[in-house]
């Protein structure tokens, strides 16, 4: 195959990971205040790229009004969660609460097209269509937006776990009846993280939804991110970066030079397959500390 070939699908394999990535930060955000495994994440990226495309669509607002405007509802949106359903779960097994986010997950993925219908929504950010060219490669531009931004938000993310609030949010992590002992308000700091982790999600799925239209379909980036913060590490935001580049390029790659050969498919099982490698071989990840406990 065409050594230039195999370097397009690289590098865009990378900006395609990044913005799984920023799905997979939201949930390493909520796994490191709070210890529970998000897997709702995939359907507020849907829910976050639908209030984008209320906005924009229905109520006619441009874009740098519409998308800020909806990050702010989002982020209401993961405090309530929080707020009036996870909170809830405190003192019950670990499982109930994670089998919680599946369930609203799965309540997501009906009622928002059930709300809107089921055609594909569009989304659009003003990027052209035509590719960039560097010599023999082609460089899709909105991956190439979308990947930027993604790798700014979560720079932004790490930065954040820096700062007073994150230090906080970090101590919450470590040990949750110590830093009730010291005052700190520990619901607080997990409502901010569900908060933070839906404004992630929202601007996610506004990526993807630009790139793909906006539907149900949306929520599967659950099965994405999933796999890059397994692999990276669940409570390891530098990790995200490492692992949504390798999940990206492979995954790339798979499709440019597995799918020919067969008929197409090897996208989805990349995800599949990191996951139980990594659960398997290297339970805590690329960057994860090991005393993680899997669920």
């Amino acid at each position: 195959m065409d050594a230039a070939l195999l370097l397009e699908l690289g590098v865009n394999g990378v900006f395609v990971g990044l913005m799984y990535a920023l799905v997979a930060a939201g949930i390493v955000l909520i796994y490191k205040t709070s210890g529970i495994a998000n897997l709702a994440q995939g359907a507020l990226a849907m829910m976050g790229a639908y209030f984008v495309w209320i906005a924009c669509s229905l109520a006619g607002l441009p874009m740098w009004a519409g998308a800020p405007l909806a990050c702010l509802a989002m982020f209401g949106v993961g405090t309530l969660i929080e707020r009036l359903a996870m909170r809830r779960m405190i003192g019950q097994p670990l499982i109930m609460a994670i089998m919680l986010t599946m369930g609203m997950e799965i309540m997501l993925r009906g009622v928002m097209p059930g709300f809107f219908g089921a055609s594909v929504k569009k989304i659009d950010l003003g990027i052209p269509n035509a590719p960039i060219i560097l010599g023999d490669i082609l460089i899709n531009r909105t991956l190439l937006v979308g990947g930027s931004i993604s790798f700014a938000m979560i720079v932004g993310a790490i930065l954040f776990f820096n700062s007073k609030l994150g230090v906080v949010m970090r101590a919450v992590s470590d040990d949750q009846m110590a830093s009730w002992s010291v005052g700190v308000r520990v619901e607080r700091a997990i409502a901010i993280a569900w908060g933070l982790s839906a404004v992630m999600a929202t601007t996610a799925g506004v990526l993807w939804g630009a790139t793909q239209g906006v539907d149900w379909s949306l929520s599967l980036l659950l099965i994405k991110a999933l796999a890059i913060a397994i692999l990276g590490g669940l409570d390891s935001i530098p990790g995200v970066l490492l692992a949504g580049v390798i999940v990206g390029v492979i995954e790339n790659l798979a499709t440019g030079v597995i799918d020919p050969m067969i008929g197409g498919g090897s996208r989805e099982v990349v995800a599949s397959a990191i996951i139980l490698l990594t659960l398997l071989l290297r339970p805590h990840g690329l960057l994860g500390r090991e005393h993680i406990e899997r669920v």
